[in-house]
């Protein structure tokens, strides 16, 4: 059952929010000593929280869109009541003195927050301790490695994350759920660690798509503290969704410059559905070779992120260096290695990307693309390669993962559907058109 149709249930009385709380809690004490998606569970807060939402409704009270719906939170978002660890034994018993802004969304949509879910040291590239939710024998992807196994595992029906390279997409694919990363500043982010002003952005997990555009929508606002959110009116995602096409979609296959990454399993995925969309279905699809300026954005996106994570992290790099691991100093001892020209350069070529998608997304409803090259790695060999992110993180378009492929060791491999910057209604109108379309699960 999707959430809308859950949250009726709870409205009218048929369920109640502490029954799918419990269950929540049961599922993850059944499968988290394996999987280990969760950092911080508070079970008897979540009950107390429960409980309310359901007092509130048999006192005929307003109730919110997700009103009663156990949520979980990657570990690097603040809460007033919970630790936010951050992954990192330098934050180590942490519990910040104020809520997140995606903290005050979910409670003022009246969600339940169940905990904290396991991220990569300080979001980064360190892997984790989870395990993939499809075959724990592979890694779940990061750095929202718990959030998307949690999901996907059926411990929790959504969960929150963030990106900066990959960080969303790369798991939703990996533990074969749904990965949304909305269009940036569509959501704040106060009250979440900070490690790229310019990169750094929300993104939400679900086992429906209907359920990514919920979360979405109540997460999603004008907050003066945060310079990349924006005041005027957003897309609503739900309306989006519950929408018509009213033409027949265009898509795009754009051969990306990095393609030679691709599996042979993704390849021939990848040729299979193009050929159905294009011979089987109403819509056009374009395979088109990507511009020669694409080449110099993924080295674009590397230079920011390199930059603005040294400035982001001086603290942690100063002070604590000798809690970091070696993954983490490896990284920062590169980006030491930028220039002030280098990151000016990167810039001006990030504008100019921005205003190039803006006149291509006149032509077509959206980009068809891998989210990642291949099925996840082995666990214990990282968390992914996130090249099939990055173009799009970097430019700031939303971006969807969806369950469509499966690969070796029958292991889910995701495909993306991008859209245009602060159009994603448009984005969710089209991919509930295209999954109907494949006679996909999880519209």
């Amino acid at each position: 059952m999707d959430v809308e149709n859950t949250v009726k249930s709870l409205s009218d009385g048929s369920m109640t929010s502490e029954a799918l709380t419990k269950n929540c809690i049961n599922r993850i004490g059944e499968t988290d000593h394996y999987l280990g998606a969760w950092q911080h569970i508070d079970e008897q807060s979540a009950i107390e929280q429960a409980q309310a939402a359901d007092e509130r409704r048999r006192h005929g009270k307003a109730i919110g869109s997700l009103h009663g719906i156990p949520v979980g939170l990657k570990d690097i978002i603040d809460t007033a009541d919970q630790p936010a660890e951050r992954g990192s034994e330098i934050y180590a018993g942490r519990v910040p003195s104020a809520n997140s802004a995606v903290a005050e969304k979910l409670i003022e949509s009246g969600a339940v927050i169940l905990g904290k879910t396991v991220t990569t040291e300080l979001a980064w590239m360190h892997q984790s301790a989870t395990r993939n939710a499809v075959n724990g024998e592979f890694s779940p992807g990061g750095s929202s490695s718990g959030s998307a196994a949690a999901v996907a595992a059926g411990q929790v029906p959504l969960a929150v994350g963030t990106q900066t390279g990959g960080s969303v997409i790369r798991p939703a694919a990996y533990n074969g759920v749904f990965g949304l990363k909305p269009s940036r500043g569509l959501i704040s982010r106060r009250g979440v660690l900070q490690t790229s002003p310019t990169l750094d952005q929300i993104g939400v997990f679900g086992n429906h798509l209907s359920d990514v555009c919920t979360l979405t929508d109540a997460l999603a606002g004008y907050d003066a503290t945060d310079t990349k959110t924006y005041l005027g009116p957003r897309p609503s995602l739900v309306d989006g969704y519950k929408s018509d096409v009213p033409v027949e979609p265009a898509f795009v296959w754009i051969d990306m410059p990095y393609a030679d990454r691709y599996s042979p399993t993704l390849q021939l995925g990848i040729d299979e559905l193009c050929h159905v969309i294009s011979k089987e279905t109403s819509a056009t699809l374009d395979r088109i070779p990507a511009p020669q300026s694409f080449i110099a954005l993924p080295a674009c996106h590397q230079v920011i992120y390199d930059v603005e994570i040294l400035q982001s992290l001086e603290n942690e790099w100063k002070q604590h260096r000798d809690k970091l691991s070696r993954t983490a100093i490896a990284g920062l001892e590169r980006a030491e290695a930028r220039t002030p020209d280098e990151y000016e350069e990167a810039m001006e070529i990030l504008a100019a990307a921005e205003e190039w998608f803006d006149t291509f997304f006149h032509d077509y409803d959206g980009i068809l693309t891998p989210s990642a090259p291949d099925i996840a790695p082995r666990y214990g060999q990282g968390t992914g390669d996130s090249i099939c992110c990055v173009v799009w993180t970097l430019c700031g378009l939303p971006c969807l993962s969806m369950p469509l492929l499966t690969g070796d060791d029958n292991m889910p491999l995701g495909i993306q559907l991008v859209g245009a910057y602060d159009r994603d209604d448009r984005l969710m109108r089209t991919a509930r058109w295209l999954l109907e379309a494949l006679n996909t699960p999880g519209v």
